[in-house]
């Protein structure tokens, strides 16, 4: 049985009460179990443990045997020196902190039962471990939850973008530009166009911003797409005219072009559109993260977003292969997409990193009036019998199944634990406590 097991059996007094002595026969009594230390160091820090009447405050340790401790070199740190108690499942040798002093020992008893539920969960496979007993989950918990989950989501994320931060020496503007650059990617073409955004920069753009041509020009030529062939229409043969100068001008290295995705898309999707759609975009914004900070209204957002590509491509999806007429407007689907994965995130770091938590509030307001998303996690969730009502809802479930289902962290999720904590007969339905 591993350490994480033994430390939710601690932590939530799941322990057999009855009797509890240390190995060298002192009576135990737990009057608080202390708190969960995530960090390098003891495992529970302020413990209140009694031995033999004796009150101590101190730190608890968690191992699956008491050798472990020297195994882990807690014998020569000073930082365990302050540990009361050392809790084992099994206590195979005595052990000594870095002052030479003896640590008192509890082997943990616990119900056979609570390992049982465990166990089951761990060798599920099912969707979740849990698929077969989540009727069992009282649904208005789980919406209480969302706000927890998708906090944690975005949180998350924040690293990301204090990472990208720096290395852009605390501009927003450059940094939002490369997260709306990759998002405008969407999942199959993000990654070029995150290479694309690092390879041009925001103020080189920015130079060309009222001339959409020259906008076109860089974007598609740093994209590597004005190389694929010799010969054109006139218009690719124009922007590639215009390109080999800009390209001089600003020393620019373009990407390979090799890396971009057209297989398996919508042609509404392909980038090529998305790529006129980008230049459109930055063509008739000014100051656009900016903007995005001082709107408050999900519907002025969606004006600044309400581009189309410019006419050539109303008649193509491809250079120099025509199609039948239609306008490549900005979907709805996209702009969601945009605001989930870009905006709100920016927002919320924003928020956080400027302490403006109405800027983080309005990025939780914004994911509610968004529809769910329609992926197969979602349908899934629903399949379970969840009500999944806005991207609020798909966002803090997708947190859920890839960072608590998949990794099967059953113990860190509310569900799960409370699952682990019942009798397998019990037919109590799942609530708080």
């Amino acid at each position: 049985m591993n350490e994480a097991f033994l430390q939710h059996v601690w932590k939530h007094r799941l322990f057999l009460n009855d009797e509890l002595k240390t190995t060298d026969g002192q009576q135990v009594e737990v009057i608080h179990p202390g708190q969960v230390n995530s960090d390098a160091g003891p495992d529970f820090f302020n413990a209140r443990i009694k031995l033999n009447g004796t009150l101590w405050a101190g730190n608890v340790e968690i191992h699956t045997q008491a050798s472990d401790w020297n195994r882990h070199g807690h014998e020569t740190d000073a930082a365990y020196n302050n540990v009361v108690l050392h809790v084992v499942r099994k206590s195979d040798q005595k052990i000594r902190n870095e002052r030479g002093e003896l640590v008192p020992a509890l082997e943990l008893n616990y119900p056979a039962q609570l390992e049982l539920n465990y166990q089951e969960l761990l060798q599920s496979d099912q969707w979740i471990a849990c698929a077969d007993r989540f009727h069992e989950v009282d649904f208005m918990v789980l919406q209480i939850r969302f706000h927890a989950l998708m906090v944690e989501r975005l949180q998350e994320k924040t690293k990301a973008v204090t990472d990208r931060l720096q290395q852009n020496k605390n501009d927003w503007n450059e940094t939002f530009y490369q997260f709306l650059a990759r998002n405008f990617g969407m999942k199959t073409n993000a990654v070029p166009f995150e290479l694309l955004a690092q390879a041009l920069p925001l103020p080189i753009l920015a130079k060309h911003k009222n001339n959409l041509f020259q906008l076109e020009a860089l974007l598609f030529g740093t994209a590597g797409l004005l190389n694929e062939q010799l010969l054109g229409d006139d218009y690719f043969l124009a922007l590639r005219k215009e390109y080999a100068f800009l390209y001089k001008k600003y020393q620019l290295k373009p990407v390979e072009a090799h890396i971009w995705k057209f297989l398996r898309l919508r042609p509404v999707n392909f980038p090529t559109i998305r790529l006129a759609q980008f230049a459109a975009l930055i063509h008739q914004s000014s100051a656009l993260f900016s903007s995005l900070i001082e709107l408050e209204r999900l519907q002025d957002i969606r004006r600044l977003f309400q581009v189309q590509a410019s006419e050539y491509w109303d008649t193509h999806y491809r250079f120099n292969k025509e199609s039948s007429k239609r306008k490549k407007l900005l979907g709805d689907t996209t702009f969601q997409n945009l605001i989930i994965n870009t905006v709100v995130p920016f927002l919320f770091v924003y928020g956080e990193y400027h302490n403006q938590q109405a800027l983080k509030d309005r990025a939780l307001a914004f994911l509610e009036q968004i529809p769910a998303e329609a992926n197969s996690i979602v349908s899934n969730w629903e399949k379970l019998g969840v009500e999944v009502r806005s991207a609020f809802d798909s966002q803090a479930l997708i947190q859920l199944k890839n960072c608590y289902c998949n990794p099967k962290k059953c113990l860190n999720c509310h569900f799960g634990a409370k699952l682990i904590n019942q009798a397998a007969a019990s037919g109590n339905k799942m609530t708080d406590e």
